[in-house]
């Protein structure tokens, strides 16, 4: 039995702040707006349901509730929201949790969705909130009817069989294969890997080509950064421009001579200062290791009067592409990928800081650029979303900066950088070898899978905004935190 439960705060200031949005950005005057969270509930008897309303589903002395039905009157134009099937809810999933701590019993399944009730608007006022409201990327409105049942039928995998013809496919049928596929990697990339599995004298599966593209975006591999640079021509009237060019190229000479496996590219533009640094001896508490992800430095800390061996890890993560499609969880994700580095180290995070980039907030609706959320959307909800995953993770984050030029409504920049610590002797140094048994440990993935990471590679066009769902996590900061 499926039961439904619609929990509406007294004093709801979400609903005012959406009344208010569609005043100044819309234009719209609604005479009135109510939000309510609404919940499908699967898998508890009554008497297990009836003290989790109460101490779950909502806090009495600030919530009204209702069961199964709850009317709006005649006046009330109403539709629901919720998040794509698939996309993780965090909303949903803590209810659950929380429900199954109060029963000790098996866990329910619950479905969550925002049920918006607008008086005093046209039906064409009603499609635009409707717009302004619902992102395509994650989320979509839903029927207002109960479902017959919460359940996911998983289809049963069929086994992945190789390109037919792959190896034999002509420069034509690369480009339509291409363009069928939506890969993030170019027409001559996929030439380049036709032509090695000709070499191997087979047809790759779809699963190889999948994780090659994959692996080969600028999500994985920074192919941009490795782009190599032939020819540079400073137009700048500033001479220390010309000064730091001639830097960069005497140092190439000085530390790759007689190397033909280096260029000259922007990543090592990024990164020789510090080979120089080293080679100098100034680096002498700089950690080396193979793992290169997060740069770490030993320090000596006194720790009640005596001294203790430490590593100090910082990290940085850019989420410009999913916080530009989806600004919540693109800029919640972005802390939660840099945390995640270092937390993987066994080092403790406790420190943040953000840097964005974005266009005037302030711009008229109509002067968004099509195919684009209005930049005060994306500004004021990947802030949330930031500080929404730093404060469920217990991060203390201090420089909060954005910067804004119109260079920014192309692509938004959304950064998060993290310092983390641990002990020098909590830290394992093991390589992989043949036999070792591999775990994976952390929380569902949702609706990103394989090919998730190569949105940000990706050309895109006024119609992205509806096919890249499953290009955007949804980071579970709660389940991070247990890890």
């Amino acid at each position: 039995m499926i039961y439904r439960i619609f929990v509406e705060k007294k004093n709801n200031l979400q609903a005012k702040k959406i009344k208010d949005d569609l005043k100044n950005l819309l234009k719209i005057n609604v005479a009135d707006l109510r939000e309510v969270i609404r919940y499908d509930v699967e898998g508890l008897e009554e008497e297990q349901l009836l003290p989790a309303i109460g101490s779950v589903f909502s806090e009495p002395p600030v919530d009204n509730v209702y069961r199964e039905e709850m009317a709006f009157g005649p006046e009330y134009k109403v539709f629901a929201i919720a998040y794509l099937t698939g996309q993780y809810d965090q909303r949903a999933d803590s209810a659950a949790q929380c429900v199954q701590l109060l029963t000790i019993d098996k866990r329910p399944l619950v479905k969550c969705a925002r049920v918006i009730a607008v008086s005093g608007v046209t039906d064409a006022e009603l499609s635009a909130i409707k717009k302004h409201l619902i992102n395509p990327v994650e989320s979509e409105e839903v029927s207002l009817e109960k479902p017959l049942s919460l359940a996911h039928v998983a289809q049963d995998a069929v086994d992945v069989k190789e390109v037919e013809g792959f190896i034999s496919m002509t420069a034509q049928d690369i480009m339509a294969y291409h363009n069928k596929m939506g890969f993030a990697m170019s027409v001559a990339d996929l030439v380049f890997v036709r032509d090695y599995f000709k070499n191997e004298g087979r047809n790759p599966t779809e699963t190889e080509i999948k994780v090659i593209d994959t692996y080969w975006s600028d999500h994985c591999r920074h192919t941009t950064f490795a782009t190599e640079i032939k020819n540079i021509t400073v137009r700048s009237d500033n001479p220390h421009i010309q000064k730091a060019l001639d830097l960069y190229t005497d140092l190439f000479d000085e530390l790759y001579a007689g190397r033909t496996d280096k260029y000259r590219c922007f990543m090592d533009i990024a990164t020789i200062a510090v080979k120089k640094l080293k080679k100098i001896g100034r680096l002498e508490n700089l950690d080396v290791s193979d793992e290169i992800n997060a740069c770490s430095i030993c320090v000596d800390v006194v720790l009640d009067g005596k001294p203790e061996k430490y590593l100090i890890m910082f990290k940085n993560e850019t989420h410009n592409h999913p916080t530009e499609i989806e600004p919540f969880g693109g800029a919640a994700t972005c802390l939660g990928g840099a945390i995640r580095d270092p937390l993987s180290g066994r080092t403790y995070v406790y420190q943040a800081m953000r840097i964005t980039g974005a266009a005037d907030p302030r711009e008229k609706l109509e002067d968004t650029l099509p195919g684009k959320l209005p930049q005060r959307v994306i500004t004021r909800t990947a802030a949330a979303g930031f500080s929404s995953y730093g404060n469920q993770i217990g991060l203390a984050t201090g420089q909060v900066d954005e910067v804004y030029a119109p260079g920014y409504k192309a692509k938004r920049l959304e950064t998060g950088f993290v310092v983390g610590g641990a002990k020098r002797d909590m830290v394992y140094r093991e390589k992989p070898a043949a036999g070792d048994i591999v775990i994976l440990l952390g929380g569902e993935t949702g609706r990103d899978g394989c090919g998730g990471a190569t949105g940000s590679s990706k050309a895109h066009n006024v119609e992205s905004v509806h096919t890249c769902g499953a290009e955007v996590q949804k980071g579970n900061a709660l389940t991070e935190r247990k890890l």
